[in-house]
């Protein structure tokens, strides 16, 4: 079982390399439109963060996450389906409550597009994940080739919301910048 676990991995290899180095480098820039945040003065609560701030980072991280399991020398596929499955029923979880907070913060009133991107798509995302990992065992190729979409959906999800945040921040912090030089 060893050997066809690691040749079935084998072809991944620069695919992860390439999709977890950019996942890592995307969580560091989450820590400056933070940082952003906190320079324009906008005002904003934990409630906002945890609902449209921390899943972009957690969709960063989970990329990443996926990338380095895929990467891992792995011996048999049960315990890769295993880890993948627990992280996608995870996600699926995460995803839930971060609609959650969206519905209870009260600094921003999201759009049907907010709803989908920083809502109902990762959790549908997340969702393909954990049956990804019944795909890996019954059905290697494919599964593995549904991981790698997971992965690209999870980082483009993450680029997105992560501008939608940036440009957000940039619009009403210069529409803010108007209305206090207008006399």
């Amino acid at each position: 079982m060893g050997d066809s676990a690691t040749a079935a991995l084998a072809g991944w290899q620069n695919f992860y390399v390439i999709v977890g180095s950019s996942a890592g480098a995307l969580t560091g820039l989450q820590f400056v439109v933070i940082t952003l945040i906190a320079e324009a003065r906008v005002t904003s609560s934990m409630r906002e963060i945890r609902a449209f701030g921390s899943p972009t980072t957690v969709h960063f991280c989970m990329a990443l996450l996926i990338s380095a399991v895929l990467s891992c020398p792995w011996r048999s596929l049960p315990m890769l389906a295993l880890t993948l499955g627990a992280s996608g029923v995870g996600g699926v979880v995460y995803a839930l409550s971060t609609i959650g907070h969206a519905k209870r913060q009260t600094g921003y009133r999201p759009d049907w597009g907010d709803w989908m991107w920083f809502g109902w798509l990762p959790a549908l995302v997340y969702a393909v994940l954990a049956a990804a990992a019944f795909a890996v065992m019954e059905a290697t190729a494919s599964g593995l080739f549904l991981v790698a979409a997971v992965d690209l959906a999870l980082l483009f999800i993450g680029i997105h919301n992560s501008w939608d945040t940036v440009t957000y921040i940039a619009i009403r912090h210069t529409e803010k910048g108007r209305q206090e030089d207008t006399p």
